[in-house]
């Protein structure tokens, strides 16, 4: 069976710089009816081990350090037993959230993950954070930005540790170097196509 993508989707509180926000974030699972790879762990692990439904996870993914994409990550770790792979130059956020522990292997561009035969290969995109990464699986067509690219353009680039000429260089040189019907499938809200987010980058 081929690999197929699912999203669960889980409210919670992003919290950078003192102050709060209610948001949702999208979690992505890639994977078959054996083995799955998770695409971050916000806020709360239940609703995610939930939707792995016992298969195996090969890898827990997260795309970058803010609260609201790794709150659960050691809980899904234990509830799993699957490596937390995250970009060490986030890992100032990590221990904003994590003092107590450390994620398990550190997320390089080039990265690559074998899941249900489909092969997931990491981009280092910084900007909205220093160690944000994108996550390309050319075989289902799609492209996981995290917070790096969503449906209307670049993410924020406001808080602490973010850049805005440097997050509109990763898009440039990592995303729109893909194919133009790449499914762009987000941290938060809708899904869109590297097409369609090339007249929303400036």
């Amino acid at each position: 069976m081929a690999a197929r993508i699912d999203k669960v989707v889980i409210p919670g509180v992003f919290s950078l710089d003192g102050q709060d926000f209610d948001v949702e974030n999208n979690v992505w699972l890639v994977g078959d009816d054996d083995e799955v790879l998770v695409i971050d762990a916000p806020h709360d692990a239940a609703p995610i081990v939930e939707a792995i439904g016992g298969r195996k996870v090969v890898a827990i993914v997260l795309t970058h350090g803010h609260n609201d994409h790794i709150t659960a990550a050691p809980a899904l770790r234990d509830a799993t037993g699957a490596p937390i792979w995250f970009h060490s130059a986030d890992r100032m956020l990590w221990d904003m959230t994590h003092a107590a522990s450390e994620p398990d292997r550190d997320l390089q561009p080039g990265t690559r993950f074998t899941v249900a035969g489909t092969r997931i290969v990491a981009l280092h995109t910084p900007g909205h954070s220093p160690g944000s990464t994108c996550l390309h699986a050319a075989d289902l067509n799609t492209v996981f930005t995290g917070d790096t690219l969503f449906c209307g353009g670049p993410g924020a680039t406001g808080r602490s540790f973010s850049d805005h000429p440097t997050i509109l260089n990763s898009i440039r040189s990592q995303l729109f170097s893909l194919h133009g019907d790449t499914v762009v499938r987000t941290g938060h809200g809708d899904d869109t196509t590297i097409a369609a987010e090339l007249r929303t980058v400036g």
